[in-house]
């Protein structure tokens, strides 16, 4: 963990000191086109700090090797840093116990996980999986994978035209019955809205179905408790939590994990193999085949370090500062309009532009070092909603500032004038 992090940890009484955060980021002394380096596609995959980097370096160069298999000094000491990132996200997340944390390479891989296991172990044909219309496409395709293979029917809850979760809507579809599993985002990828995850569960849970939530917009604007929240499944990666990528994690409840079959065959998930049969290995081996991400463990536990150290509820303040300065902001660009104005939402922007193309606005605020995300976002159901065909977003992050929402401002203000409003 930086210097800085611990100087900034919440309860000291020191105020979030966004420069000194930003030192911490070795990236952000860049420049692009000539320019000081404008990061705003964190909702993407956001920077590292140097505490990561350094992490992740010091596991290649003074203890690599291989885990659970070497009966040396190497082994042993990359096993223990590994196994010691499981404890490091299964405290991050409050599950209880290890065995409820299960390594992926990212949410993507951990959602198919969920889907693959429990239609080959716990649903059968005719079920339901409830999603809702703001999912990203990670948390969509494989139930369709799912439906086509096995016969589940997938269903979808609507959203306002603001981009809220409706729950009365939500409701309705959860009485019309048949639903045993409800899978949606906590955070929107494109509005940043954020969903009422307990109210969520509870109506599932009282309907008779598991949640499971797709965290990974999430875990870096706000703590998350998954005992609290009362899921059954949660999913986040890392590479957006300012750590590597290559790097994912699901919680599963232990019991229900207990009665899933494996996704993935082969080294490490099993105790015993013959050519009749195999035994499956104890949680969460039995869902981590093969050689693990060892070195992105290590990465994301020392990125889980810092933003904890810095204080979510102290990121969270930031940038609500920083969203309410670019929401007034970008209502002064002509011919902008932000698509997602939920209430409850995280630093994320998405916005269209009278007369531009997402994508050319996109390059165009580049010219001026400005990087934005342009597209459907993964999230082709949720443009067809919005009555668009993509946006330009703006995702903020723990280490950006007012000077660069103004450099924004003054780079769509150039687009304006290519485009004339």
């Amino acid at each position: 963990m930086s210097d800085t992090a611990e100087a900034v940890r919440p309860g000291e009484g020191t105020a979030y000191d966004v420069e000194a955060l930003r030192a911490d980021f070795p990236i952000l002394r860049e420049t692009v086109h000539g320019k000081p380096l404008v990061f705003l596609d964190n909702g993407a995959s956001a920077q590292k700090p140097a505490c990561v980097i350094d992490a992740m370096r010091a596991s290649f160069e003074h203890c690599y090797a291989n885990v659970h298999r070497g009966a040396y000094d190497f082994s042993e000491r990359t096993t223990a840093a590994y196994e010691g990132a499981r404890e490091t996200v299964r405290a991050f997340l409050n599950a209880a116990s290890e065995r409820e944390i299960v390594f992926a390479k990212n949410t993507t891989e951990a959602i198919n996980l969920v889907a693959h296991s429990l239609g080959r172990g716990l649903l059968k044909p005719g079920d339901k999986v409830l999603i809702s219309e703001m999912e990203h496409h990670s948390n969509i395709v494989p139930w369709q994978m799912l439906r086509d293979a096995m016969g589940i029917e997938l269903v979808a809850a609507p959203v306002s035209d603001e981009g809220e979760f409706l729950m009365d809507a939500y409701r309705a579809k959860l009485a019309e019955g048949g639903v045993k599993l409800v899978a949606v985002t906590h955070v929107s990828n494109v509005m940043g809205t954020v969903t009422p995850a307990r109210r969520i569960v509870e109506a599932a849970h009282d309907a008779g179905a598991w949640v499971l939530l797709d965290g990974s917009q999430a875990v870096m604007h706000m703590p998350v408790d998954v005992r609290d929240i009362g899921c059954d499944f949660y999913v986040f990666t890392g590479h957006k939590l300012y750590g590597p990528n290559g790097i994912g994690v699901l919680y599963g409840r232990e019991d229900l994990l207990d009665r899933m079959p494996p996704f993935l065959g082969g080294g490490d998930m099993i105790s015993s193999v013959t050519f009749e049969k195999s035994e499956w290995a104890e949680l969460p081996a039995k869902f981590e085949a093969g050689t693990p991400p060892i070195t992105e463990a290590i990465g994301l536990a020392a990125a889980i370090d810092y933003v904890v150290g810095v204080g979510l509820s102290a990121i969270g303040a930031h940038e609500r500062d920083l969203l309410g300065y670019a929401m007034q902001r970008l209502a002064a660009v002509e011919g902008l309009e932000v698509i997602g104005t939920a209430p409850d939402k995280t630093a994320v922007i998405s916005f269209t532009m009278k007369g531009a193309h997402p994508h050319d606005v996109a390059t165009i605020v580049d010219q001026q070092g400005v990087a934005l995300r342009a597209g459907h976002h993964c999230a082709e159901p949720l443009m067809h909603r919005m009555g668009v065909t993509g946006t330009t977003r703006a995702s903020m992050g723990l280490y950006n500032t007012r000077g660069e929402i103004d450099r924004l401002g003054e780079a769509l203000d150039k687009v304006n004038k290519i485009f004339g409003g």
